[in-house]
């Protein structure tokens, strides 16, 4: 900064004036003395504190802000964000007599420890610690009221111990349909075991089936369970990933490397059974809008039925919406991955096969091999392109469709997906373009099933495109035991649905397009499976007094990987090659007998599942959170009937990952009965982002933003003219300002109030280091309003304000105390500067009555200079715990408002009136005003539209 910075200038006339010194003295003190007296730990309703004057007849509130990711860069200014916003408000809500939890943990698990550990050999853990303790640092020096006996990280033994533990409660549950809730596993063997439920799958009693094959049956059933599926493998990072983590074009989010579809033996959590209560639950919650319909489309709730064809022995099951298109179904089309293509593919084509359905391949096996291979290099995006050719081959398979009996040709083609329904269809090229232009490809039939109202005829060989309707009727459609024939389309899906389900060849059912949360990872750095498998293969729980089961030490830290465009590789763990770990000698209450370990990790979103809970109980060391402490922090209560946090801040990119994977596991531990609340987070807040402007040089490489120069209008870098973009902030674009920077030249309190200032807290907004300083004057203004500079000397007195004063501190009381509770954290800076002005132009020194308020009112936004300036005036209390003021209504009321009085648009008059003044009064004394009289000059009155107390408008 320049030599007249008003920040570092301690001028020799002004000893005492605020600078960026007295600043850093005053916060630093103030830290230490935070942390000395415990000033930010909330108490818990139990024990000792039962009787505790912070909770006895004080609401609580409980505010958090999403887990940040220790990084090695440190923080940049866009980074505290929602710390501070989350902070005061805080720091507000204590102010108005709540007891406040807020604190902060570390989501330390996760793929860029893991890559710094294979290119430099360093433990992941040492470095993920290194980093947690530099921005434990930073987040200090911003002043941030964290109770921090509360922190912990992820990767703390004795955190991932619970998340462990959690994993074993899920995979010992099942989810009871009828009772709509999960339940412990236990109960459905016993069920099993009794015979009063049957054994799906099997003729024999439960007593006579092997472990093996228990195993499988209560797989199907488990909340958590492995299974071989359709996954999606990404060689390039040597992992699979989630669907959530792939993205639009079919690449990796992280590494931007291929994802191919492969099969693999992957844990996943049957997050499907609580698609209905995640999509119902949505409504109770105090969620932006645009968040909760990311949810409900990635739920994807639609009503249909499903549909059973018949092929040969098999048979093929399809879910449609549309059940009443069923007779104009004229062929198949499963997903390359569906698991009945190969049980359904004979060796040769059958007699009659047409040519372009071959594909030229000699036999439906080369064919369907040569296809899959094809369609696994496409990302789902490609493969439902609607602007594509349509590719497919014949299975050489005829399935039966059980309306008219037909025998229709089973294809496999690409744009139909195992991601949606069961990854066949039913084709009705009639009813659907994407069938329509299939068809057309491959010469097959299409069968007109709706009457077409757009004037078309009903033969199919004249039509350019399909014909969809709900209000067609319903033709060609009956059989000897039913008729759709001239019914709307609500009647005739009811009536077929009702046959289906009679001949026991389908029913009405709902369908979903959000899929089981695949849980495996290929990785070294995240939580241990908590699992083991006998030499049959049959996955058994570590008890919990064996947990955690911690990582073992490993040479390499990286998974294989592999050349990125190769899908035919399969993963290789780096937790496999530690035999040691992975082959154990175990007693589970049976003997001690040899055990496999499982070597993935579970993913870097386990441990933010449940992180919440967390905080309420950090020590506790025997559950996993006390009942009457969770009660009391999350329980549902008036206006929350599901309970969770009180305000949740963080970024909208988590919408479909992180929050819908906690809203799960929340539901799960409720069913259970270990947690009273229903869901983690009541209300969501998005803030935007700190943007900053980036500078390319010629080949468009980044130069450094703090080198750039501005030229009448122009921008140089070391002479060469560079282009300007607003964008991200981040070391990578070479335009970080990092909190540290600004600390040291102007002080927290200053870019606390900045970052809040800059403009509401929903929306994105540039960072503009000049603009700075604003804020700092601010505080300059407030500081010289109480404390003279010369001497140091209090300069407030114990007189009474005049009016003016009265009516300017009320109503910037009434409107901070709005925008803080609002989030609206800009404007309430914008009424603290018009207060200080005021006060600053009023000149004189503060009476006592105005100069307590000021500093209660800047106290949330900037705590460091409060707290010094309230000690100043002689309190010993901290300013953090004091009431926030409240405004007198006398004072908040203006005495007088104008008012506007227009004829045909155009002012004519202004009037002082009373706020309270009638329609009738405003009226009668605008129509009587001089300038008004005069104005209308005699002209007839059509209407007078009168709007008290602000506006009259009269029309002639």
């Amino acid at each position: 900064m320049s030599e007249t910075n008003p920040a570092t200038t301690a001028e020799v006339a002004a000893p005492h004036r605020y600078t960026a010194a007295m600043a850093a003295d005053i916060e630093a003190r103030w830290q230490d003395h935070w942390d000395a007296e415990g000033t930010y730990s909330a108490p818990n309703p139990t024990g000792d504190l039962a009787g505790d004057p912070r909770i006895v007849g004080r609401p609580k509130k409980f505010i958090m802000d999403m887990f940040p990711y220790p990084s090695g860069a440190g923080l940049h200014v866009g980074h505290p964000l929602g710390y501070i916003a989350t902070d005061v408000h805080a720091r507000f809500q204590r102010m108005n007599g709540h007891n406040v939890l807020h604190t902060l943990g570390f989501d330390a698990f996760g793929l860029p420890a893991e890559q710094y550990a294979v290119q430099t050999g360093t433990h992941p853990r040492v470095s993920t610690e290194a980093n947690i303790e530099n921005m434990k640092v930073q987040l200090r020096r911003l002043g941030l009221g964290h109770d921090r006996r509360r922190s912990f990280a992820t990767i703390d033994p004795e955190y991932y111990k619970w998340t462990q533990w959690i994993f074993l409660q899920i995979f010992n549950s099942w989810y009871d349909t009828e009772a709509g809730r999960a339940r412990p596993i236990d109960e459905l063997v016993a069920r099993f075991a009794s015979g009063e439920r049957p054994v799906p799958g099997h003729t024999r009693a439960w007593g006579e089936l092997t472990a093996t094959e228990r195993a499988d049956v209560l797989g199907g059933f488990r909340l958590a369970y492995a299974s071989d599926a359709p996954v999606n493998w990404c060689p390039g990072l040597g992992t699979v990933l989630a669907n959530e983590e792939v993205t639009a074009d079919g690449r990796s989010e992280r590494g931007n490397f291929p994802v191919f579809k492969a099969k693999l033996r992957q844990w996943n959590m049957r997050i499907t059974a609580y698609a209905d209560r995640l999509l119902d639950d949505l409504d109770a919650l105090d969620w932006p809008e645009a968040i909760k319909l990311q949810q409900r489309n990635w739920i994807g709730r639609s009503e249909g039925a499903r549909v059973d064809f018949a092929v040969g022995d098999e048979r093929i099951t399809v879910f449609t919406t549309r059940p009443d298109t069923l007779f104009g179904a004229t062929y198949m089309v499963l997903a390359p991955e569906h698991e009945l293509v190969e049980k359904i593919t004979p060796a040769a084509w059958p007699e009659g096969t047409h040519d372009v359905w071959t594909g030229g391949h000699a036999t439906p096996v080369d064919a369907v091999s040569a296809y899959r291979a094809q369609a696994a290099s496409k990302s789902d995006v490609e493969r439902q392109a609607e602007a594509k050719d349509k590719t497919g081959v014949f299975t050489g398979a005829f399935a039966v469709n059980p309306a008219n009996g037909e025998r229709v040709p089973v294809f496999i083609a690409d744009y139909v997906l195992m991601g949606y329904g069961t990854g066949a269809i039913m084709a009705v090229p009639a009813g659907d373009q994407r069938d329509f232009e299939f068809a057309r490809a491959f010469e097959l039939p299409i069968t007109c099933i709706v009457e077409p109202t757009d004037g078309r005829g009903t033969d199919t060989a004249d039509w350019e495109s399909a014909f969809a309707s709900y209000e067609a009727k319903i033709i060609n459609s009956a059989n000897d035991e039913i008729s759709l024939d001239g019914l709307p389309v609500a009647e005739a899906k009811a009536r077929v649905t009702d046959w289906l389900t009679a001949r026991g060849i389908g029913e009405g059912t709902v369908n979903f397009r959000l899929r089981d949360w695949l849980f495996s990872r290929q990785r070294y750095w995240g939580e241990p499976f908590p699992i083991v498998y006998d030499e049959d293969g049959v996955a058994h729980p570590l008890p919990e007094s064996m947990l955690p089961l911690e990582l073992p030490e490993v040479e390499d830290y990286s998974p294989r990987t592999f050349d990125a465009d190769d899908a035919d590789t399969r993963p290789e763990t780096p937790l496999s090659r530690n035999e040691d770990w992975v082959n154990v000698t175990l007693d589970l209450g049976d003997g001690p007998r040899k055990y496999r370990r499982e070597t993935n990790t579970m993913p870097n979103w386990a441990g933010s599942c449940w992180y919440e809970l967390r905080y309420l109980d950090p020590h506790n060391d025997r559950r996993l959170v006390d009942p009457e402490i969770e009660r009391y922090w999350m329980g549902p209560r008036e206006g929350q009937p599901h309970g969770g946090v009180d305000l949740y801040v963080g970024g909208a990119e988590h919408a479909v990952l992180h929050l819908l994977y906690a809203r799960f596991w929340s539901k799960v531990l409720h069913d259970l009965g270990h947690i009273s609340s229903v869901e983690p987070f009541h209300k969501l807040f998005n803030q935007g982002m700190i943007q900053a402007y980036v500078y390319r040089d010629s080949r468009g490489i980044a130069v450094p933003a703090a080198e750039v120069e501005e030229r009448d209008g122009a921008y140089y870098h070391q002479g060469e003219k560079v282009s300007r973009l607003l964008g991200k902030m981040g070391k990578s674009l070479k335009n970080a300002v990092t909190p540290d920077e600004i600390c040291a030249e102007y002080g927290a309190d200053t870019l606390r109030l900045y970052e809040m200032a800059m403009g509401p807290l929903d929306v994105s907004r540039p960072w503009d280091t000049r603009a700075v300083v604003g804020q700092f004057r601010l505080l300059q203004r407030l500081w010289r309003n109480i404390v003279d500079e010369d001497s140091g000397a209090l300069t407030v007195v114990d007189t009474e304000p005049d009016e003016a004063t009265l009516r300017a501190l009320h109503k910037a009381i009434d409107g901070v105390r709005q925008d803080l509770d609002g989030l609206r954290f800009n404007t309430a800076i914008a009424k603290i500067t018009e207060l200080n002005n005021h006060l600053t132009k009023a000149g004189g020194p503060l009476p006592r009555t105005v100069a307590e308020p000021l500093v209660l009112l800047i106290a949330a936004l900037a705590p460091h200079i409060a707290e010094e300036l309230w000690r100043r005036l002689g309190h010993e209390d901290s300013v953090v715990h004091q009431d926030f003021p409240v405004a007198d209504p006398r004072y908040v009321v203006d005495e007088s408002v104008t008012c506007v009085v227009q004829i045909k648009g155009k002012v004519k008059a202004r009037l002082e009136v009373s706020p309270s003044i009638s329609d009738e009064e405003l009226e009668k004394a605008a129509l009587s005003d001089e300038k008004v009289v005069a104005a209308l000059d005699g002209a007839g009155i059509r209407k007078v539209i009168v709007r008290a107390p602000k506006l009259v408008n009269i029309v002639t």
